[in-house]
């Protein structure tokens, strides 16, 4: 009898351990999710920020482009057609290779920040 009362209490002890370490795991999780998202909002700010800031610098471009042109095509209109030709050719382009030059590496970097473990003692999922 005295045997399984000790039985009894390992078990309990090792419930309650077991207990302790499921509110440990979702804490840990809740702090690497909480990592990753704000590592990747912040990505996220950047690039927006860097490309309104570069749309800016890309609109007075074009219109300086487009003033320089001008005497050199004839009229201020053509030199403006000019530019949207190029914008609209450019478009096409990153269209075409949009595989390339925005999906794969979105991907690679969602991958290596979702799927890579923060700590180097942690073993991969």
């Amino acid at each position: 009898m005295f045997a399984s009362d000790k039985s009894i209490d390992s078990l309990r002890q090792l419930f309650v351990e077991f207990k302790k370490y499921l509110n440990l795991q979702k804490e840990y999780t809740k702090v690497e999710v909480t990592e990753k998202l704000s590592v990747l909002l912040s990505m996220l700010i950047l690039i927006l920020l860097i490309v309104i800031l570069g749309m800016m610098a890309l609109f007075y471009l074009s219109f300086t482009l487009a003033w320089l042109l001008a005497p050199a095509v004839g009229s201020i209109t053509l030199g403006f057609s000019l530019i949207a030709i190029l914008y609209i050719v450019l478009a096409i382009l990153l269209v075409t290779f949009r595989k390339r030059l925005i999906i794969d590496p979105m991907v690679k970097f969602l991958a290596n920040l979702f799927l890579k473990p923060t700590d180097k003692n942690t073993p991969a999922p």
